[in-house]
């Protein structure tokens, strides 16, 4: 469904991704997993198409990424992205006046798992409580791909489980969901695949559950190879 073909990004002198292919199957829930400045957020962006590449394509059933497939692609940020005199219920609006699968029901039934109300302004959101705002207004889409660039930023212990519970429940046998972090811990319990990125290129793929009962290795277990010294968090 959503394909990267041999993509590198430049910024000037700097490459952020470097020939980075990739297939993501309806079905899956995927992590794509890597250190901050690794390369996850400016692939997700690509595949947002927000920017492009300057390389290479990433497709989405087989067309470019454009304005077409914003449509039925879900991408949450890692920046804010509303006004600050906004409440709750204006980022709602707003959305439901930008995309037509937007469901104003399941933003209200979300934001209240999230223990958020529609009279907050976004001035007064705490990091956390941003935090969770994105994922709810990004989840109350009918998307056929979410993409949620660390969505778990920000959340504390407790909320995670509420969080995770949301994400999964949108996890189906015709949807992608990609989940970008370097909180390893909380993909493992969330993720199906694992795409781990190194320096802006794809460092490994591998089946979740293969991994563990193939070779007895956890996805923390194969991100402290990859990766070494620049650790895992929690």
């Amino acid at each position: 469904m959503l394909e990267s073909r041999s993509v590198t990004k430049k910024f000037g002198s700097k490459v952020a991704v470097e020939q980075l292919s990739l297939v993501l199957e309806p079905g899956h829930v995927y992590a794509m997993l890597g250190p901050n400045g690794s390369g996850k957020t400016t692939w997700m962006k690509m595949a947002a198409g927000l920017i492009k590449p300057t390389e290479g394509a990433v497709l989405f059933k087989g067309s470019p990424v454009g304005i077409e497939s914003r449509k039925h692609i879900a991408y949450m940020s890692t920046e804010p992205y509303f006004y600050s005199w906004m409440t709750v219920k204006d980022v709602g609006r707003y959305y439901r006046d930008f995309f037509e699968d937007f469901s104003y029901d399941d933003y209200k039934g979300l934001i209240k798992r999230m223990e958020l109300t529609e009279e907050m302004r976004i001035r007064t959101l705490s990091s956390g409580m941003m935090a969770k705002l994105k994922i709810a207004v990004t989840l109350a889409r009918d998307s056929e791909v979410y993409m949620l660039d660390e969505p778990f930023n920000g959340i504390d212990l407790l909320a995670r489980d509420e969080i995770r519970e949301s994400i999964l429940e949108h996890a189906a046998e015709n949807k992608v969901l990609l989940l970008s972090s370097h909180l390893v811990e909380e993909m493992e319990a969330i993720a199906d695949r694992a795409v781990f990125i190194k320096n802006g290129r794809k460092a490994d793929e591998c089946d979740v559950e293969d991994m563990r009962n193939a070779k007895g290795v956890s996805m923390a277990d194969r991100y402290r190879e990859i990766y070494g010294h620049e650790g895992v968090q929690a």
